[in-house]
């Protein structure tokens, strides 16, 4: 009878066993049997970009690859006007007091520099009023801060448009969404996620190109600032060399 007993509870103990183990969903028993990493889906920076609207992806490459050529060719015009003499007035001073205005001309000419060619212009006019020597210096000076500053308002007009081809390419993504809703006539993530793709990356992209030139520009007028303080410097020591009596 015991026995009995015992071999009845077993098999319900086995049956309840089964019953359980069946109604365990699978990812928990996997988990519990062989537990394993999860599988990281990355996505690289190339893929992210294809899935952004094509038209406006295209511009906005060609805006990036505007602003990097004119960055690039700017920096190498600036470093070498940052080229600079500072015995310039002192060297020109003995030649202007003996009356060698030639050879101070031909001097300035040959270090062609934009300190070099301002000072050119009022070693031209030594003789006349320190007034018309002081206007031929601030054109010059002013003439040569221009040429530095050539194609740099392209960067500020990418820094101010690239946004808003970003925007235009996050009115077409939304526009795919609703249109791929359309055509479904569901509301499901594998549906709506290419339009979210175009939207964002658009957008991210626009922004990002927008900023690197913003910052591109100000950087490089921060940097034609300081040649043009010391193209200042220049003019007031020529000037007050020119006033300095001759020994």
């Amino acid at each position: 009878m015991l026995q009995l007993f015992i071999l009845q509870t077993g098999t319900i103990t086995t049956m309840a066993a089964d019953s359980i183990a069946n109604n365990v969903p699978t990812g928990i028993a996997q988990a519990s049997i062989s537990p394993e990493a999860i599988t990281e889906t990355k996505i690289s920076l190339i893929d992210m970009v294809a899935k952004g609207s094509p038209p406006i992806m295209i511009l906005l490459g060609i805006l990036l690859l505007v602003s990097i050529y004119v960055l690039v060719e700017r920096l190498i015009v600036i470093s070498k006007a940052n080229k600079k003499l500072p015995t310039l007035v002192s060297s020109l001073k003995d030649m202007i007091h003996k009356g060698e205005i030639a050879n101070a001309r031909a001097f300035c000419k040959n270090l062609n520099t934009p300190e070099s060619i301002m000072i050119e212009q009022g070693v031209a006019r030594v003789g006349q009023p320190v007034q018309e020597i002081r206007e031929a210096l601030n054109k010059s000076g002013s003439n040569e801060i221009a040429k530095l500053e050539k194609n740099l308002n392209v960067l500020n007009i990418i820094g101010r448009i690239a946004p808003m081809f970003g925007f235009v390419g996050t009115i077409i993504g939304v526009i795919k969404i609703f249109y791929d809703i359309s055509l479904a006539k569901t509301v499901e993530i594998e549906i709506i996620s290419t339009g979210l793709y175009q939207k964002m990356v658009t957008s991210a992209s626009g922004l990002v190109i927008g900023l690197l030139a913003f910052v591109a520009y100000h950087w490089i007028n921060t940097r034609l600032d300081k040649i043009a303080h010391r193209l200042e410097d220049t003019q007031i020591q020529f000037l007050d060399m020119l006033n300095e009596p001759t020994k």
